[in-house]
């Protein structure tokens, strides 16, 4: 797949509020300081479209990229900020939810893990949480330059046990500083265009 154009579109806190015309949706989800605004930019090949911040916890909505007039990258807040007060988190949480739960839109959410840190709790509660609901989701191992090929393998293993899941789950290695993956995931979202939720 080659990605013709990508503008940002527009920022909401309320899934209601989500751009039109309807056009399928792919979620990006993770810990604060995972990778993610610098994993859309790597993937639409545009620097700063998705900004990119030293301090963990910038992105506090809902925010919507339109990709070769097709479709939309959502960038979700990120979770485990321990800077945020309480309060935040239970708002920002709510949103996340609504937005899951309720788009139909979505062919799937791409939940990114540090390829070398691991998945924590607040991971493995996202991905219990998404089986329970049977929100369709894809793993995508982040800042993958700092695990070695030959060991991407046993790293997907052990990083699908710590999250519960099966064996046969692909886990999507990505180096934004490098572009590794890029064209892999480009191809599996392709795919995902093909067959409709």
């Amino acid at each position: 797949m080659e990605i013709k154009d990508c503008s940002f579109v527009k920022s909401v806190v309320d899934y209601k509020t989500r751009p039109e015309p309807a056009l399928p949706e792919f979620a990006f989800a993770g810990r604060s300081n995972v990778g993610k605004s610098s994993l859309i930019n790597s993937l639409l090949r545009r620097k700063n479209i998705a900004k990119i911040s030293k301090q963990p916890g910038k992105t506090r909505t809902i925010n919507y990229f339109l990709v070769n007039q097709s479709f939309y990258f959502v960038d979700l807040p990120g979770y485990g900020f321990a800077k945020v007060s309480q309060q935040e988190k239970v708002k920002w949480g709510k949103m996340i939810e609504d937005y899951l739960v309720n788009s139909r839109e979505l062919r799937t959410l791409f939940v990114l893990v540090d390829a070398l840190v691991g998945p924590k709790k607040n991971d493995e509660q996202l991905v219990e949480w998404l089986q329970f609901h049977q929100i369709p989701f894809t793993l995508i191992a982040t800042k993958a330059d700092k695990v070695g090929v030959s060991s991407q393998r046993k790293r997907a293993e052990e990083i699908g046990k710590m999250l519960n899941l099966s064996v046969s789950r692909d886990i999507f290695f990505y180096s934004a500083k490098k572009n590794t993956g890029r064209d892999k995931l480009l191809g599996q979202i392709e795919l995902y265009l093909k067959n409709k939720r």
